[in-house]
């Protein structure tokens, strides 16, 4: 994982709030390990991407960054110390006196200052830090998404771990689970579990920002006529009135049935665009009647389309 977040994103120090999100969604959009099951470039660029985005996108987090109070894993930085904070300390062999003859073997004197290091971390000296955030990615379906959900995921080790999924869900969102990750070291307090989620694609609808597109099929004499069909939304099935003359491609909006978002915000809409399907046979009869038809009713839809 690369020590600069900012560069994991391909971004600078001076990128605001929303740059930092669309990079991150750019890369889950592409790199995700989901959609590159056998390329480890892309799984560690996501990875790294994650990383950078769970420790940017927090104010008060990145600004700690900014400051070199924590590193780019979220840890406090060791409290720098020079040659001076050492060189008194009993059984240094530098100390005031001391004579190279003292001195012994070097990687004695080494070994020796790092087992003096580890016994004064050991003993919680100043050695209190964040558990590391553990990352998952997971697949959900459309209307999880959308409408809001609960799944479970079952993690290496295998325990479990339930994820609620807020309604208005996203591609490449995740989900903080505060306290699933590592264990804190000392009295630090555990890392986080963060979930990105991949939305399945659904056979009837798609979502476009807060709205909802769909194709609905309707039958030529709907069409010519108008009619009244039952549609689908996320929401189920609804009354939906089609207009005398209809033509495919037009589109018809339901307000207020698509996506509410997460956080506040207005719903957005469900826009249906109608398809005419022809007959699954045509018969003598709605032949003749289209011939007769057509001899005193032809009109042209491709007029002006000519270069």
């Amino acid at each position: 994982m690369t020590d600069d977040p900012y560069k994991a994103l391909g971004l600078t120090k001076s990128a605001t709030a929303d740059e930092i999100k669309k990079a991150y969604r750019k890369i889950a959009r592409t790199s995700h390990p989901d959609l590159n099951p056998d390329d480890p470039d892309a799984e560690a660029k996501f990875k790294a991407a994650s990383h950078a985005y769970d420790l940017l996108k927090d104010p008060e987090t990145r600004a700690r960054f900014d400051r070199g109070e924590i590193d780019a894993t979220g840890a406090e930085r060791a409290e720098r110390k020079f040659y001076r904070d050492y060189a008194e300390e009993p059984g240094n062999p530098y100390r005031s006196g001391q004579r190279p003859h003292d001195f012994g073997d070097a990687s004695d004197i080494f070994a020796e200052f790092m087992r003096q290091q580890g016994a004064r971390r050991a003993g919680g000296q100043g050695f209190d830090m964040r558990g590391h955030d553990r990352h998952y990615a997971l697949e959900v379906p459309f209307l999880d998404a959308v409408n809001g959900g609960a799944t479970g995921i079952t993690l290496p080790d295998g325990s479990a771990l339930q994820v609620k999924i807020p309604r208005g869900s996203g591609d490449g969102q995740t989900i903080r689970l505060r306290g699933k990750g590592d264990p804190g070291y000392g009295s630090g307090p555990p890392g986080d579990a963060l979930i990105t989620l991949s939305v399945r694609n659904h056979p009837l609808f798609r979502r476009d920002g807060n709205d909802i597109l769909m194709t609905l099929p309707i039958t030529l004499d709907e069409a010519i006529l108008g009619a009244s069909v039952e549609a689908p939304t996320i929401d189920g099935p609804v009354k939906l009135s089609i207009p005398k003359g209809a033509s495919s491609g037009q589109t018809l909006r339901l307000r207020g049935r698509g996506v509410m978002p997460i956080g506040s915000g207005k719903r957005g809409d469900q826009k249906i665009e109608l398809r005419i399907v022809a007959p699954p046979e045509i018969d003598d009869a709605l032949a003749d009647f289209m011939t007769s038809w057509r001899e005193t009713n032809a009109y042209d839809p491709r007029k002006g389309m000519k270069i």
